[in-house]
């Protein structure tokens, strides 16, 4: 809870007026207490995991031809009940579990010391944040991700995550409730060792949650804005890893494609990569000699 009654005491402690998305904050959060701020993030999670797969979805049960070129697992349709099931069965582990947790852990929050109160952090400020947080992350899931798929925790526990060989955005989420506790940890440690605004970790827990859908929407879509991140997966990436499924070795990175790089971990997928470019090269030059339309090869490379 702010400890300013009016805005005019807030900017008398300041020492400044107000930005307007100072006074929209203040506006909102001034009566309520930090815990009611926190439980924000269930909400967040919430619409992010109903939300954004939708459009994903909506090209996977209505097929165009403008969306299924970029399908990557072009031969593999979900049905609808097949949608549906997933959906809640989403839901169920976010409201037995997911939910539950992030009311408890609020002490967590206190302790690594998120504060709620004014000024608001600077763009720059969110920014090196965020990246704090993605880089941490990132380098922790890649290890725990390489330890669930040992033979014992990927039977135990991964494989429920496996069990769609051609992922689809609801699925991100779709977990072992295990799993779930286990890569919460990366998902903390940034915060923790960085601790900024609260406004701050609700873009941190939206954001990651949205590149987790966009990962596993199953379509390698050209305008998407994360083309443009260095050494960032994307769908097109981590789509070989379920591809694979439990046989994987490649590609456990969560988001970017450095820790993949530097221990080698990369290499079936780089193989598989150059495969397709031949077989569709190959396939190109055939159409090319006979005076045909050339035919196409499929992402898990047959050739028409």
């Amino acid at each position: 809870m702010l400890p300013y009654g009016t805005v005019d005491v807030a900017e008398a402690v300041l020492g400044r007026g107000l930005t307007y998305a100072e006074t929209l904050w203040f506006r909102y959060s001034a009566g309520k207490s930090d815990y009611f701020l926190y439980c924000h993030t269930i909400l967040f999670l919430f619409l992010a995991f109903s939300l954004v797969p939708l459009p994903f979805v909506l090209m996977e049960l209505w097929p165009s031809d403008a969306f299924d070129k970029y399908k990557i697992q072009p031969k593999v349709k979900l049905s609808f009940a097949e949608v549906v099931k997933c959906y809640k069965d989403v839901l169920r582990m976010f409201f037995l579990m997911v939910g539950p947790l992030q009311l408890v852990s609020y002490p967590s929050v206190q302790m690594i010391g998120i504060r709620t109160g004014l000024p608001l952090p600077s763009g720059w400020e969110i920014l090196s944040q965020l990246l704090v947080y993605f880089l941490m992350e990132d380098y922790t899931n890649y290890w725990i991700h390489r330890f669930l798929h040992s033979k014992w925790a990927y039977e135990k526990i991964h494989s429920v995550h496996h069990e769609f060989t051609t992922p689809i955005g609801f699925a991100a989420p779709y977990a072992h409730w295990a799993e779930i506790l286990l890569l919460g940890i990366p998902s903390f440690l940034g915060p923790a060792l960085v601790p900024g605004h609260m406004i701050t970790f609700w873009l941190w827990v939206a954001l990651r949650q949205i590149e987790a859908i966009e990962a596993h929407c199953g379509y390698d879509l050209p305008w998407t804005p994360s083309k443009y991140i260095p050494f960032y997966g994307g769908a097109d990436y981590h789509d070989y890893h379920h591809y694979v499924g439990e046989q994987s070795h490649s590609n456990f990175a969560s988001v970017f494609t450095y820790c993949d790089f530097i221990y080698g971990t990369d290499k079936g997928y780089q193989y598989h990569k150059k495969l397709l470019g031949k077989l569709k090269e190959g396939s190109r030059r055939g159409g090319g000699q006979n005076g045909e339309k050339s035919s196409s090869c499929d992402w898990d490379g047959k050739c028409d």
